[in-house]
């Protein structure tokens, strides 16, 4: 159990960070925030495993772990803007 409460801490943290680097305005609330982290953690995670072949699943703090899961959740946060602006889009005539 306090594994995932480590994970929800970690993915807020990460997609905070996330969100002060990105320019502009992220119109979404702390549970999105949270979510966007989480998914950086998980692609950060990815990442850090395929560069240095450390193994993703280790428990504990790194802080490498929080640089690629900030890095991560930037993607995240980046496709996620594309991806709502987008959709947001007048219908053209």
């Amino acid at each position: 159990m306090l594994g995932f409460i480590w994970w929800m801490i970690i993915g807020l943290v990460a997609g905070a960070l996330a969100r002060l680097l990105v320019p502009g305005r992220q119109p979404m609330g702390m549970f999105i925030t949270m979510v966007l982290g989480l998914i950086g953690s998980l692609v950060g995670g990815m990442i850090s495993a395929l560069l240095f072949g450390q193994d993703p699943m280790q428990p504990g703090f790194h802080v490498g772990g929080l640089v690629m899961s900030t890095i991560g959740a930037i993607l995240a946060l980046v496709i996620y803007l594309r991806l709502a602006n987008r959709s947001e889009a007048p219908p053209r005539i």
